[in-house]
């Protein structure tokens, strides 16, 4: 784990098998984040520190705002309207009906409210049958792309006309030509990491237009600027960083979930932290309001 002695804090030890997804509400002023093999949507003010956690029907991929109130979660079994108090689950989609191997696994809104959201084979991902989909406002679900292993990190530029996205099992980043109506053009390679840097997981935008990555068994969260340049490395006590956000009032605290799945006894002996909630302090740089999606 390398990085350039900026130091990571535990936020909270919630010892997540694999956490994922954070989101920032500003409507709710809390940080949403996933456990997905624990089926579980996590809530925390930042404020005060309480924590709230609802247990879904399947496992949860990721947690969007809805404009109309409410959220949007990717579950193994398709995509659902939730609203928490009280409750309510309306199941919307599932894009995969009769293909009991794949799940969701990460995605964001774009800034026309639709929802970018990828999916892989939860029980081979050496099988390339993750798909990126599109969400419509209207609900009509959209294949744009195939082919993927471990779909991850969508992330949307700053001038919008770009969208990241991530497939880990090829340690490779994506860039797709964005267009205002959510249309994609043809992908292109961003970059390729390299055996040291692990796996790019999940990632967000700052406000500057760098690009922040979690390293998956890297044990680090980089900073980029728009052609691929590293700007910043930051290690964290833990081998699996996930996924990374920006959250509070100011957008300027820096967030990154993490895993434990996959780890030996003796590596969670040395990574007791695995699965917690990390702020990465004294960034000087603040992210974006996440978009929401207005269907």
């Amino acid at each position: 784990m390398n990085g350039d002695g900026t130091e990571a804090r535990l936020l909270l030890g919630v010892q997540a098998t694999l956490g994922e997804g954070p989101l920032w509400s500003a409507r709710d002023r809390r940080l949403y984040f996933v456990d997905i093999r624990a089926a579980t949507l996590y809530a925390l003010s930042l404020d005060s520190g309480a924590l709230d956690s609802w247990l879904l029907p399947a496992p949860v991929g990721w947690v969007v705002e809805r404009a109309a109130g409410g959220l949007v979660v990717g579950l193994q079994d398709g995509i659902a309207e939730l609203q928490t108090n009280p409750w309510q689950l309306r199941r919307r989609v599932n894009p995969h009906p009769d293909q009991p191997a794949m799940r969701l696994n990460d995605a964001k809104a774009g800034p026309g409210g639709q929802i970018f959201a990828g999916s892989m084979n939860d029980r081979d991902t050496r099988r390339p049958d993750g798909c990126l989909y599109r969400l419509d406002t209207d609900g009509s679900l959209h294949t744009v792309d195939r082919g993927y292993r471990i779909c991850n990190g969508p992330a949307i530029s700053l001038d919008q006309r770009t969208l990241y996205h991530t497939d880990t099992a090829l340690a490779t980043i994506y860039a797709y030509p964005l267009a205002a109506d959510g249309t994609l053009g043809a992908r292109r390679e961003w970059k390729r990491f390299n055996q040291q840097e692990g796996f790019p997981d999940g990632m967000t935008v700052d406000a500057e237009g760098a690009l922040w990555v979690a390293h998956w068994g890297a044990g680090c969260v980089s900073r980029f600027d728009a052609d691929g340049r590293l700007l910043r490395r930051i290690a964290l006590p833990v081998s699996q960083p996930t996924s990374i956000t920006f959250a509070g009032p100011g957008l300027d605290r820096l967030i990154v979930t993490s895993a434990r799945d996959g780890l030996s006894a003796a590596q969670l002996e040395n990574e007791p932290l695995a699965g917690g909630l990390f702020e990465l302090d004294n960034q000087g740089v603040r992210g974006l309001p996440a978009w929401q999606y207005g269907g």
